[in-house]
């Protein structure tokens, strides 16, 4: 687990208006929470965060947050609220956390190796870019790299396939899919028959005698 500093101030308006014009100052409303921690309404530099999420990402972010005039918190990113474009940063929810009590954080899913599958015209299909796993913040996998090389068309990797060990969990109630190579498209096939065609004709056109004046 990485420690990324942050910087954040107190502060005391809340609503709407107060909301929209710490925006407009280049701020973003915030607020810190936890099972043993008040809730404190903070703000945070635009700046600083957008390029701690253009390096990042937004998945499995803890920071040691530094509070002006206060100590500083260990927090992970629990929320992350955009507008409509997702061009501007409307809020963000902070979570306390205690490295020795269990955390649910989400993970990104990524995958390593060319599937046999998808080497005979299979499409690799990723259906959840993203799970969550509870752990320990320390413990926290940075990726979930899953191995498709052996992975032939039709076969699937599902959720109780993914072993990350005993430290690291994906609570789940049904065995849901999260890779599939999945065979190719109608379209395709169309395409390829279409291709095939094409070239029996001109092949049949070239081998045709000439017309005899």
């Amino acid at each position: 687990m990485e420690l990324i500093e942050l910087s954040a101030k107190t502060r005391e308006n809340k609503g709407k208006g107060a909301a929209r014009k710490l925006r407009n100052t280049n701020g973003i409303p915030a607020i810190m929470y936890g099972a043993k921690t008040d809730p404190v309404m903070l703000s945070l530099e635009t700046v600083e965060l957008d390029r701690i999420i253009r390096e990042n990402g937004t998945s499995g972010l803890f920071f040691s947050l530094r509070i002006e005039g206060g100590s500083e918190r260990i927090v992970m990113l629990k929320d992350l609220q955009m507008d409509t474009f997702g061009l501007k940063y409307l809020h963000a929810d902070l979570q306390e956390i205690d490295m020795d009590t269990m955390v649910t954080v989400t993970v990104p899913v990524e995958t390593e190796g060319v599937s046999a599958g998808v080497k005979e015209g299979g499409i690799l299909q990723v259906i959840r870019r993203e799970l969550d796993v509870l752990c320990k913040p320390a413990n926290t996998p940075e990726a979930i790299v899953l191995d498709i090389s052996e992975l032939n068309i039709g076969d699937a990797i599902h959720v109780e396939d993914i072993d990350l060990g005993d430290d690291v969990e994906i609570p789940y109630e049904v065995n849901f899919t999260v890779i599939t190579i999945i065979p190719p498209t109608a379209s395709e096939e169309e395409e390829t028959e279409e291709e095939v065609l094409d070239e029996l004709g001109e092949e049949e056109a070239a081998e045709a005698p000439a017309d005899e004046e």
